[in-house]
């Protein structure tokens, strides 16, 4: 069995081919086209999908062209794990794909993982498989936008390519260190926050942005950039298994 899982995210798409549940291959960072050449250029059986963005009918028309099984992650979709979560149909399969990824590096243990995308993500997996929740707050270019869009005179900015001081000496750099070096602050400072929740849990990495941050902070972590991928894997095969079963 070969599989295709793909991520539509808010700003770029991600893209896996597994073969029996090992990973072949992994891309990130796609647009529209670059996925769907993808697609077009592999031997495949099945594809498992998840987006934030479009509903399941819109991904399943768009992929119709390869004539193959097209299973989307939704709020509906039977998971190997359990959500303890007050709105589990708001709940990001983004979210979803990653906490079960997590159970697939380290089962039977607590996890905390942090996905620094568009957005950045706190989310607790427990030992027991249940997801129990997390935190959502404005990732990088969104800090760099809100700073610009909302003020008269401060600039647009991207991302420096070398991390900046702490004292700023102009106003962009100044810039650049609020962003970079008070989101680094706030994700050491919520890691201590959930030890005084959780005394023993591993730290998983990942999302667009996490290069970044990876090797500045204070707890050692585990970084997996394909974390949701084998989530969706993981979830196709679940749901696969079954099936089976219920023949």
């Amino acid at each position: 069995m070969r599989t295709i899982c793909i991520d539509l995210g808010n700003t770029n798409n991600k893209v896996a081919l597994f073969e029996n549940d090992k990973l072949i291959s992994y891309h990130s960072k796609l647009n529209n086209n670059e996925l769907l050449n993808f697609i077009k250029n592999e031997n495949f059986d099945e594809i498992m999908a998840s987006s934030v963005t479009k509903s399941a009918i819109d991904i399943e028309n768009e992929l119709h062209f390869t004539k193959r099984k097209i299973s989307v992650l939704t709020s509906n979709t039977f998971l190997p794990i359990k959500k303890i979560y007050d709105t589990p149909e708001t709940l990001g399969s983004d979210r979803l794909a990653a906490a079960v990824g997590a159970q697939v590096i380290f089962p039977n243990s607590n996890c905390l993982i942090i996905d620094i995308g568009t957005c950045i993500k706190y989310d607790l997996i427990t030992k027991e498989g249940a997801f129990v929740g997390g935190i959502i707050g404005p990732g990088l270019k969104m800090r760099f936008k809100a700073m610009h869009e909302f003020t008269k005179k401060l600039p647009l900015l991207t991302t420096p390519a070398e991390w900046p001081l702490l004292i700023g000496k102009s106003t962009k750099t100044c810039m650049q260190s609020g962003v970079l070096n008070g989101m680094l602050a706030e994700i050491n400072g919520i890691i201590e926050q959930y030890e005084q929740e959780l005394t023993n849990f591993k730290i998983i990495v990942c999302g667009g942005d996490a290069v970044f941050f990876e090797k500045r902070l204070k707890k050692p972590t585990f970084v997996a950039p394909e974390l949701v991928m084998l989530g969706l894997n993981r979830i196709h095969t679940h749901n696969a298994q079954l099936s089976k079963s219920s023949y």
